[in-house]
């Protein structure tokens, strides 16, 4: 993982919310991090980071686009947010970790997308 481009989908702990609190993003950013990755995240309803008890990220969300998707070496769903087009992520990104089955009905890039 050192030295790769990571961005994070969703930062909240559920969908369509802008709640972090307890929220497994954090812990994937943390340890991301520890493991000498670069990592962004993109959040529609979490714009910036706040310092919490145990963790103070300092990060705020970077806006998608295409060319933005491209520089990274994956892209991490880790929250479904209802807004993300997630055909439009897939054909965009290199590769694509999905943690939360979002791109179920994806069509086109599939050998792109791992399930985790």
């Amino acid at each position: 993982l050192k030295g790769a481009k990571v961005l994070v989908l969703g930062l909240a702990y559920k969908k369509d919310i802008d709640d972090v609190r307890e929220s497994p993003s954090i812990s994937l950013i943390e340890l991301l991090r520890y493991r000498g990755a670069k990592v962004d995240y993109n959040d529609p309803h979490c714009p910036r980071t706040h310092k919490m008890r145990e963790h103070d990220l300092k990060m705020t969300s970077k806006k998608l686009s295409a060319a933005m998707l491209k520089r990274y070496d994956v892209v991490l769903i880790s929250t479904d947010h209802s807004s993300y087009d997630y055909q439009w992520i897939v054909d965009n990104s290199q590769l694509v970790i999905d943690t939360r089955n979002a791109t179920a009905k994806v069509r086109r890039g599939r050998k792109k997308i791992v399930k985790a």
